[in-house]
């Protein structure tokens, strides 16, 4: 009988900040004439690589773009790569879904947190992304990829 704990099948070994840009294109003048919250335009990808083949180490990549107008203005486009290290230990029929379903939804509310402070800290009204069901996102476009090439598509 081993004293050691077995080993849980997603372990988060770090999260960061790959990727952050925003950009007010059309600033100052777009504070004087905005009248109303934008309406922002939301795009979301995940994708996931090993780090080291071989090896169950993996980079999932949650990439939010936000594209704000008012009117025919472009008031601000935001663009966040936030990635979590994972190490997964489950069998391979079970590691696209963890991958692409279960590792987002870890990272998700770290980026959402990031992408609200970064549009209010722009001068604008935060943008709150809504929960994300990782789950719907993976089965729409599992027939569109696989795991050479493992990305999940755009909300």
């Amino acid at each position: 009988m081993s004293d050691q704990a077995p080993q849980p099948p997603i372990v988060v070994n770090m999260q960061f900040t790959k990727d952050l840009s925003f950009e007010v294109p059309n600033a100052p003048t777009i504070f004087a004439s905005l009248r109303e919250a934008p309406q922002v335009d939301l795009r979301l990808d995940v994708q996931a690589r090993p780090i080291q083949e071989g090896e169950n180490v993996f980079e999932v990549a949650l990439e939010i773009r936000a594209d704000a107008k008012a009117g025919d203005q472009v008031c601000f486009i935001a663009e966040l790569t936030y990635c979590g290290i994972f190490t997964i230990t489950v069998d391979d029929q079970s590691l696209e879904p963890v991958l692409l379903v279960e590792c987002p939804r870890l990272l998700f509310p770290f980026a959402r947190n990031i992408l609200a402070d970064i549009t209010r800290d722009g001068g604008f009204p935060p943008v709150f992304l809504q929960p994300i069901d990782f789950v719907a996102l993976w089965q729409n476009r599992r027939g569109q990829t696989s795991l050479d090439t493992p990305a999940v598509g755009t909300a």
